[in-house]
């Protein structure tokens, strides 16, 4: 065992030296995500449920569209900076309605800082909830990622009218 312990810390080691890059806490995070996986399909299989056979494109699409506005709403927005305030620091706005943050600390805490403030990285374990949802809830599911998804329609309107009052300035200059 002890072999085995050597071998893991000197590649850890090796990987990115000096650079200060929290690997225990990324197998933290890792493990957590399994964790959640394994709680998930214990659920399922107490409860009787099953995965679909197979997920229409259209609750592919509305869970995609979903997935990436709750995504940037979770490690983006104002409102849910209270979240990510133990992990990350407040750096000025970041584009429109969004939040510029830096990571902080060491470890788990600059590890879950990196994934609460990522929306790429976010979006597997929200995916991962409307999946689980597709299996425990599918009607409220639909719900739910059909609401986020008005939300991104809604946001992209709001930026084209945003851009068309900003023609006739632009033509002026």
């Amino acid at each position: 065992m002890t072999g085995v312990l050597n071998r893991v810390r000197a590649a850890a080691a090796g990987y990115a030296p000096g650079q200060g890059r929290p690997l225990r806490g990324y197998l933290a995070t890792l493990g957590a995500y399994a964790g959640l996986l394994g709680g998930l399909t214990a659920a399922a299989r107490l409860t009787g449920r099953t995965a679909p056979d197979r997920l229409d494109t259209r609750d592919v699409l509305l869970m995609g569209v979903a997935t990436h506005k709750v995504s940037r709403l979770l490690a983006k927005d104002a409102v849910t900076s209270p979240l990510r305030a133990p992990f990350t620091r407040y750096a000025g706005p970041s584009g429109d309605a969004e939040l510029g943050e830096e990571v902080r600390g060491t470890g788990g805490q600059h590890s879950v800082g990196e994934l609460v403030s990522c929306p790429f990285c976010l979006s597997v374990w929200v995916a991962t909830g409307f999946a689980a949802g597709q299996v425990f809830a599918p009607r409220l599911t639909r719900l739910v990622a059909a609401t986020f998804t008005a939300v991104t329609v809604a946001d992209v309107l709001q930026l084209c009218y945003a851009a068309v009052q900003q023609l006739p300035k632009r033509a002026a200059a």
